[in-house]
């Protein structure tokens, strides 16, 4: 008995995963819509160069001196990624930008005044920081030059020794910085995006059915009811983890989006999702009433639980609180645990609960949706 409902719902999978594939609606909002979110987002929401979250662009003078070179290792220093960009275009792109002017070492050396130019985009509370790194690194310099070292061996060799006078700091606990860029917006919209094709062409499908009287005639042949609920929900969470696995691709070859090195643990956590999204979208199917309806409350919902679950933003920006209650929606648990695994290096252990939650969430949401399936 059970290896004939699960050869009706193979076969049924199939015919469905075709059907929903030919639709030019559905190819759409899986294989173009996604990446244009993709550049939009990531553009809008951090660094678009997609560097570290503490790049400095620097312009260095044909002329500056060996100076400059110092500078720069100093800066380094202070935990900035020193990039010098080949054009000027590029180098406006930056949110961090440092000039160093014309004869910066002849005037330094000579004791003149000089002014090296930051310009920092965004006035949040890193740019105080940011400013004041800056400002660091420039002043071990110019101590240095006070002190006599006017040649690039002595300013290296005053570099490297340990300063007179030093602050001891002992650690918190472990600095978590929240993604952006494409690191936020690649995974986001992935999330999100499955959510919107599942809520709307994965759970209008069973409406139309329902209308055309397609469901009747699977009524009435052999399949039993838990056959044709697994064969629908089959076909929709092949057509999620088509979308997931395209979006992923994506996200690694044209925004150079790292997945980090627990690659299994994040298709897990992402095979879950899929089979949890593909079970709402049928379940709101299944309970709709018209195609408009369907659409309306699909839309609405996988935006609000997108912007509530930290899909647009990273959620570790908000209120502890948000942070807490979007663990109660299958976005926000998604989110955290590719945070988790993708961008604060935790091991695949991290994310056990997640995916107990998520795959919980599946099969109670799929017990419901089998058990009050309907046909007319």
């Amino acid at each position: 008995m059970r290896t004939k409902m699960l050869r009706d719902a193979l076969f049924l999978a199939g015919m469905d995963l075709r059907h929903l594939l030919r639709s030019r609606e559905t190819l759409l909002w899986i294989f173009v819509m996604p990446v244009i979110f993709f550049y939009f987002l990531g553009a809008i929401t951090g660094n678009f160069h997609g560097g570290s979250r503490d790049t400095l662009a620097v312009s260095v003078a044909s002329d500056a001196g060996f100076l400059a070179d110092e500078a720069i290792a100093r800066l380094g220093a202070r935990d900035f990624l020193v990039v010098r960009p080949k054009t000027e275009a590029e180098f406006l792109g930056y949110r961090r930008r440092l000039e160093i002017p014309t004869g910066f070492t002849a005037l330094a050396l000579a004791r003149k005044p000089v002014k090296l130019h930051f310009t920092r985009v965004g006035d949040d509370m890193g740019a105080s920081y940011d400013q004041m790194r800056v400002q660091r690194a420039l002043n071990t310099v110019q101590v240095d030059l006070s002190g006599g070292a006017a040649t690039p061996q002595r300013l290296s060799e005053l570099g490297r020794e340990a300063r007179p006078l030093s602050v001891d700091v002992k650690a918190a606990g472990k600095r978590r910085d929240p993604p952006i860029g494409f690191d936020q917006s690649v995974p986001g919209t992935m999330v999100m995006f499955t959510l919107l094709v599942m809520f709307t062409s994965g759970a209008v499908t069973l409406t139309i059915e329902r209308r055309n009287g397609i469901l009747r005639r699977l009524a009435s042949s052999s399949m039993s009811r838990g056959a044709v609920a697994l064969g629908k929900w089959g076909a929709r969470w092949v057509l999620g983890m088509v979308q997931i696995a395209f979006a992923m691709i994506a996200g690694r070859l044209l925004f150079h989006v790292h997945w980090g090195p627990n690659l299994a643990a994040v298709a897990a956590v992402l095979a879950a999702y899929g089979a949890l999204a593909a079970v709402l979208g049928m379940a709101l199917g299944n309970f709709g009433r018209t195609e408009a309806q369907v659409i309306g409350l699909g839309v609405i919902a996988s935006n609000l639980l997108a912007g509530l679950g930290g899909c647009w933003w990273p959620i570790e920006v908000t209120p502890v609180w948000i942070q807490k209650a979007a663990l109660f929606l299958p976005t926000g648990l998604t989110m955290d645990a590719l945070h988790k695994l993708v961008n604060f290096g935790a091991p695949p252990a991290a994310v056990i609960p997640h995916l107990c939650a998520l795959v919980a969430a599946t099969l109670g949401a799929g017990w419901v949706v089998a058990r009050y399936f309907r046909f007319q």
